[in-house]
Order: C-alpha cells, then structure tokens, then sequence
C-alpha cells in the first residue's frame, strides 16, 4: 500500500512526520501523523496509537500535546490517525460536530448510508497497524493505545475487545459510557442503528464487565474542571465501579482546576507515555 508523505520535522533528534495513503476500510484518502523517535535509526521500537477527539484531524495532537521529548527519551514510535473517513460525500457527514466528519467514534458502522465507509475501528484495530509495520521500524508484538475524549473511549474499548493485543491503555477524560451520554446515543443510533444492545459492544463500562482477558492496568486522568463532566457525557464513575467489581485495575486521577483543553492533556501527557513504555519496554 502506497504511503505518500506530506511533511516532516525534526523533533528531539527524532522524526514528526505525516503520511497519507488510500484506506482500504474507509475508501477514501487517509492522513496518520508518526513520531521516530532517535531510537528508530537502530532498533524496532514499540508503537504507541493515539486516538484524538470529537472535531480533530491527526494534527491536533502533534501541535498542542507536547509528547515528543518524552516519546524521544523512551524510545516510543506514537502514531496518530484521523478521527473519521473525509470526503466522501455522504449526505448529512457535515453538518454536525458529533457525528460525521470528525467523529467517526471508532465503530464499525452498520447502518446506511455510513456503513461503506465509517469503519473507524477496524482501522484503528487492522488495518493501520498492519500498515505500520510493514513499512517503519516498529516491534509488532509491542503495542499500546491512548487517548482523549471521543479518542480515550476509542483506546479503551480497543484493548477491551483485544485481550493482550495492547500491552497498555490510558485516556484523558474518556466517554466511559457512551450507551448512556447524549455524544454516545446521537452517534450509536446513527451508526450502529436503534437496537440499543449492539451498542454495549462499543461501550467500556459494559465491555468490562465481561472482559476475560490479560492484565490491564488503566490509567486515566480527569480534569475535574471540565464542562463535558459536569454535562454528563463523560460518566467516569459508571467505569470505575464496573472495573472495581470486576477487580481491574484503574487508577484515576481528578485532576483540580483541569479542564477538556489539550492545557489538561500537555500538563499530563509525560505521565502517560512513562506509563506506557513501563509496559511496552518491559
């Protein structure tokens, strides 16, 4: 599969570099931004997947996070997709900021007109995985994923369905419980169709309550400040209880005076890359 670079930036000895490339899953163009750290000019490194929020492209976390030293320093390669397939020219994908364009909400859709080409979760899951390692220096075998809002369900629920394909997971202010918040009812009806019980199988809170699987350390930050928290789309406590029974570990950090802002996620984000090259260096 052809990669078609469209930038690259030296960043802490390594390497910020952004691709596109034509979406087997999705049917249409695709860019994915990749960090090479200095690590990768020598050795296959472990590859850290960052899924972003509702309204982003794989630019925001590149240019507001502030993850490169930490990603250079562990030796980590962090690649950050889109967050949705993009002009395809289905009607209705523009006119909202929760659904469509920018929130593809990392499911497989199931319904028409979106389910051509909105199979954000098979992406994320196969197809640029496989994609990644065939064409960088990366170890297959070590893998991990975070991230935030939209992006921080989507990581939870990628190790959830996946027993041991993630050696690691985090998320800042994650839809824990998407089933039950209006962001979650809007895009699940939409792309996976009124019957409610398909839509646990893209929800964290049910997806852990019958998680069979590996060790899964969750790590979680929360800005105690964030309007979407107050609002009710988040639901992290829903999460922590269904974890506690199952005896999962999560830790989870409110964090004072924090807001949704990638300010919360740059003030935090050394934390969470330590905490996955704990794993994937292991």
């Amino acid at each position: 599969m052809a990669l078609k670079q469209i930038s690259s930036n030296k960043c802490f000895g390594g390497l910020q570099k952004v691709f596109e490339h034509d979406s087997v899953e999705l049917k249409c163009k695709m860019k994915f931004a990749i960090y090479l750290p200095p690590k990768a000019e020598t050795a296959k490194c472990p590859a850290l997947y960052w899924l972003s929020g509702l309204t982003c492209t794989e630019q925001n976390f590149i240019s507001k996070s502030g993850y490169h030293q930490a990603a250079s320093e562990h030796g980590l390669v962090v690649v950050a997709p889109d967050t949705s397939p993009r002009g395809c020219n289905i009607k209705g994908e523009d006119e909202s900021w929760d659904f469509g364009t920018g929130a593809g909400f990392y499911v497989d859709a199931t319904e028409e007109p979106w389910k051509t080409n909105y199979r954000m979760y098979s992406y994320v899951t196969q197809e640029l995985p496989q994609l990644i390692n065939a064409s960088f220096p990366v170890d297959p075998q070590r893998m991990s994923v975070f991230g935030h809002s939209m992006g921080g369900h989507g990581a939870l629920i990628c190790a959830l369905k996946n027993p041991g394909k993630y050696k690691s997971v985090s998320a800042f202010a994650p839809v824990c419980n998407p089933v039950l918040c209006n962001w979650g009812k809007k895009a699940f009806s939409g792309y996976l169709g009124s019957d409610q019980s398909k839509w646990k199988a893209y929800d964290a809170t049910h997806l852990v309550k019958s998680y069979p699987g590996s060790q899964l350390d969750i790590l979680i930050d929360q800005g105690k400040d964030d309007e979407f928290l107050s609002d009710g789309q988040l639901l992290p406590d829903n999460l922590i209880a269904a974890c506690t029974e199952k005896k999962i570990p999560v830790v989870f950090r409110l964090q004072e005076g924090y807001d949704h802002s990638y300010y919360f996620i740059a003030t935090f984000i050394a934390d969470h890359i330590r905490h996955h090259a704990k794993y994937l260096n292991a």
